[in-house]
């Protein structure tokens, strides 16, 4: 994405929500908050914040909890990403409407542009800005049209683009249109969310900015979107970007069939397919395939192994001839060779799974 002359002086703010505890990507998230694991071989939000700076925003403000510290330990002031960043800890969990509230005293603008930080989506954001300012609205929401709203809440609007009422999950949908999770805020707005306690921003922020008759519109779009909550999603994801069918600045002109870190080993014969990314000091061996996968840093593939749609966590060993797929293999673990895994299983840190030559499913 490309900064828009026109678009990137304006004076807006960025509020990334990245507080939640990624139980669904557990073990990954043992160690590590979900916004922080290796994507294409950069930190999840690594990639939003530089589709931020692309759209001229610079100022950005993190709303954390979950292992707060490791934010800031990796991205610091934000400089060397020409931003500036600041961190907001929330003590309690108080919701995505109360996580919005928490950082109001940070706000500079008078417009506030909000991401979830589990969203992984190529949005046009200065198109989502003009819609906002275009409309002259007090909130707007970027909306996203899938195939199946069902799991979804959705979000019906009239033929001006206003939003006319926020819709729980349902097996039988009024429309296609869900809440993509990226909202502009006029500021006074946030001012209104009760402070220090549980807010829901779907069930209770919403419905009453709309029900004051404060204009809140919708920006529909059928751009790349995705909620990388879940194993699947998180490799599906990842494998995306490396691609280039999800956007990010961080690989434009690097994209493939995979992204390997230069200090990787990677031995002869070996396959890289499928959007695979192979992180800082991993060693894979000979005649090994792998193949719409995440291998983090310090992993080791040994020779023939073979790993299919799956996630292979820092210092992990897979072993000769093993075939993993559609598995999460945990921060040090080892699987012995020969040992087959698949069906969605995962192995939690530390955990050794000895040479055996037996297939582990999670299917019946």
């Amino acid at each position: 994405m490309t900064s828009n002359p026109e678009t990137s002086t304006r004076d807006v703010d960025a509020v990334i929500l990245v507080g939640g505890r990624g139980t669904r990507l557990r073990p990954l998230t043992v160690n590590t908050p979900k916004p922080m694991l290796p994507t294409a071989n950069y930190p999840f939000l690594q990639h939003l914040l530089a589709r931020i700076k692309a759209a001229g925003i610079t100022h950005v403000v993190l709303g954390t909890s979950y292992k707060a510290e490791v934010f800031e330990e990796y991205f610091g002031d934000g400089s060397q990403m020409g931003l500036e960043i600041e961190y907001v800890v929330e003590t309690e969990a108080l919701g995505t409407g109360g996580g919005i509230r928490n950082v109001y005293d940070r706000l500079r603008s008078e417009t506030v542009m909000v991401f979830n930080g589990d969203v992984l989506a190529s949005t046009d954001l200065n198109a989502v800005l003009d819609t906002h300012y275009s409309k002259q609205a007090d909130l707007t929401m970027h909306l996203v049209r899938v195939s199946d709203p069902r799991a979804y809440g959705c979000v019906p609007t009239d033929s001006n683009g206003n939003v006319t009422a926020f819709l729980e999950k349902t097996e039988d949908p009024p429309t296609d249109q869900i809440n993509a999770g990226c909202y502009v805020f006029r500021r006074e707005l946030i001012a209104e969310i009760p402070e220090n306690r549980v807010v829901s921003v779907e069930r209770e922020t919403f419905p009453s900015i709309l029900q004051s008759g404060r204009k809140v519109v919708g920006h529909v779009d059928t751009a790349y979107w995705r909620d990388m909550g879940r194993p699947d999603d998180f490799v599906h994801g990842s494998a995306d970007i490396v691609r280039g069918i999800a956007d990010s600045p961080l690989v434009e002109g690097r994209t493939g069939e995979s992204i390997v870190d230069e200090t990787a080993g990677v031995a002869g014969g070996v396959l890289l397919l499928g959007g695979t990314s192979v992180g800082r000091g991993v060693e894979i061996g000979a005649g090994s395939r792998i193949d719409g996968s995440v291998i983090f840093d310090g992993a080791t593939i040994e020779p023939g192994a073979q790993i299919r749609d799956s996630i292979v966590a820092a210092g992990a060993r897979i072993g000769a001839n093993a075939h993993i797929s559609d598995c999460v293999i945990g921060e040090g673990a080892s699987v012995g060779a020969r040992c087959e895994l698949q069906g969605g299983m995962r192995v939690w840190p530390g955990v050794s799974i000895p040479d055996c030559g037996v297939r582990f499913s999670t299917d019946a």
